[in-house]
């Protein structure tokens, strides 16, 4: 959990003072970076493992505080619970037989520690999520002594202002609540340390994301919690929630969560820090007196302990470290995605199968993750941990993937219809615009005739039928309607005329390209080769103002141009007379 912080209220010049200095800070490492100011690699790297503590019937036992004075070693360290400590592995290089002297060694320190922490009435137990936790060992008495603990449970509530939900769907569900960040005390991990060059961080980093889903799928051990079987590795999901700053409003709009998996591939460590500082407000605005641009200049290393102690409150499953050991600079990948245990033969093997495949994917010549979607992975590491790589878990993850499953979907995901093939239909008319164009036009003979449905073709009554049967169902009712507004539209043009001042508006003979639907229904539906009805020529004077037909709102609401010309010819010269028109060639009233 980082460094010590000791218990203090912070007021809002705090804040302002710790986002300029973390931002100088971020510009510092930009210079560090560029000067190439950091320690050689040498392929070393290192470990942490979480352990549980527990009593003899193996329930938590809260019992941090007395075991380590106990145990008395400094590479074993206070961590977020009462019945949690951890365990540093000094670094390593890598060599023939480096796996084989950590296993010896490792196990000597647990077994004396576990020798030591049964004269304070507990011992240590390796397990990703201990199975007897339950909830009146995740409340407020169950934090650790440490300042910092209490400090960061009264930021994160005061961030997100109300209680945190805990809701796990899996194969059953817990839903409850908590009112302390006690119940991220239940997840111990192994946390895998490789000190890299400041070039080689992005491939190294890149690497690490790319096969997360891979480490879950092989190392799950936690699939129980508050007595309910959930994830394969339900450790993923409970650390998320546990420490999500975040209320329902600000998911909806796409805040980030402190516990991320990140949203794209990088190219170099700079990239980290920055998102760091640039999506994330400060959860302790601590600042120390090291002024870094200072330092920088005289020649030494800063220690850049703000731009650090924020990285330590951003729970990255990758994370980018910076570190000072003996006053020389060198970066780190942080591995937070394997669960402790259950025994160091498995952390082990789990720890090799990491440091080598990371280290084949670095050297290809075509990364791996330049042949993949970022997205992606995070669905597949999210998918694994819900079903796992085990037995069991292939035997849940066959359904969904047989279904075509990629990953979760988000709420209120609707599967896109399965289409016909193009070749079996013409595309549909889908406005009623379209078809009313369609029953106007001189048009092909119906490409099939009705009758029963042929193998692979459309029905009768099919929606997408081709054009030419779209107009054979339009019927007449579409023509009258298309005549009823070229009558509109005629009268409109003479309106607009009149009102222009000319003194003789002479309509010559129209040729409509259709027949009057009335009398002909059966055009619409036969012969396409219809020749056009006349229209008789009629003249107005300036002296003979155009009367026009009142129109009944109520079975013409689609008329509203032709109210509007009605209004605009009334006002300009009272009613005398009306134009004598043929019934049979347009009507006088549409019906």
């Amino acid at each position: 959990m980082g460094q010590d912080v000791a218990a203090r209220v912070f007021s809002r010049a705090d804040r302002h003072r710790y986002r300029e200095k973390v931002r100088t800070t971020l510009d510092v490492f930009a210079r560090m970076l560029a000067d190439e100011r950091f320690e050689p690699a040498r392929g070393s790297f290192g470990l942490e493992i979480e352990l549980n503590l527990t009593d003899d019937d193996g329930r938590p036992a809260l019992a941090n505080a007395a075991v380590l004075e106990a145990i008395a070693d400094p590479d074993f360290q206070t961590e977020l619970g009462q019945f949690n400590i951890e365990i540093n592995i000094a670094p390593r290089q890598f060599g023939p037989t480096v796996f084989a002297e950590l296993e010896e060694s490792i196990r000597g320190s647990l077994n004396h520690a576990e020798d030591r922490s049964r004269t304070a009435g507990a011992h240590m137990m390796i397990i990703g999520i201990l199975p007897t936790i339950d909830g009146e060992h995740l409340n407020a008495g169950a934090l650790s002594a440490n300042p910092r603990y209490a400090l960061l449970n009264e930021q994160i509530f005061a961030a997100r202002g109300e209680d945190l939900e805990i809701d796990i769907r899996g194969v059953e569900r817990l839903s409850t609540y908590a009112d302390t960040i006690a119940p991220e005390a239940a997840c111990t991990s192994v946390q895998l340390h490789r000190q890299v060059e400041p070039d080689a961080f992005a491939a190294h980093w890149n690497a690490a994301q790319a096969i997360a889903g891979v480490q879950v799928a092989v190392g799950a051990n936690a699939p129980f919690f508050f007595g309910k079987e959930l994830w394969r590795e339900t450790r993923i999901a409970l650390f998320e929630q546990a420490t999500d700053t975040r209320p329902d409003e600000l998911k909806a709009q796409g805040v980030r969560p402190r516990v991320w998996f990140g949203e794209r591939w990088i190219t170099s460590i700079f990239d980290l820090f920055e998102e760091n500082v640039r999506y994330f407000p400060a959860l302790l605005p601590v600042c120390e007196d090291e002024d870094p641009v200072e330092t920088l200049t005289r020649g030494d290393i800063p220690e850049l302990p703000e731009l650090r102690l924020h990285n330590g409150t951003i729970y990255r499953w990758n994370r980018p470290i910076y570190d000072v050991v003996r006053g020389r600079p060198h970066l780190r990948v942080e591995n937070r995605i394997l669960p402790a245990g259950p025994t160091m033969v498995d952390i082990l093997a789990n720890a090799a199968f990491y440091y080598g495949l990371v280290q084949v994917l670095t050297e290809e010549d075509r990364p791996l993750w330049t042949q993949m979607s970022f997205s992606r992975r995070h669905r597949c590491a999210c998918l694994l941990a819900r079903g796992g790589g085990g037995p069991g878990g292939r035997a849940r993850a066959a359904p969904a993937a047989a279904r075509g499953v990629r990953g979760p979907r988000p709420p209120g995901h609707r599967p896109r219809r399965a289409r016909s093939t193009a070749r079996h239909h013409r595309a549909p008319l889908r406005h009623a615009a379209q078809r009313r164009l369609m029953a106007g036009r001189r048009l092909p003979p119906p490409l099939r005739r009705r009758g029963p449905r042929t193998r692979g073709g459309p029905a009768p009554d099919d929606r997408a039928l081709p054009r030419a049967h779209a107009r054979q169902r339009a019927g007449s009712r579409l023509a009258v309607g298309l005549s009823g507004r070229r009558d509109a539209v005629e009268r409109g043009a003479q309106v607009c005329t009149l009102l222009n001042g000319r003194s003789e508006v002479g309509r010559d003979s129209v040729g409509v390209d259709r027949p009057h639907a009335a009398q002909e229904p059966d055009a619409l539906l036969g012969d396409h080769r219809v020749g056009a009805a006349p229209v008789p020529r009629h003249r107005l004077t300036a002296d003979q103002p155009l009367a026009l037909e009142p129109i009944d709102e109520a079975r013409h609401p689609g008329r509203a141009e032709d109210r509007g010309v009605g209004q605009l010819a009334d006002a300009q010269a009272p009613a005398v007379g009306a134009v004598q028109r043929p019934q049979h060639v347009v009507p006088g009233q549409v019906r």
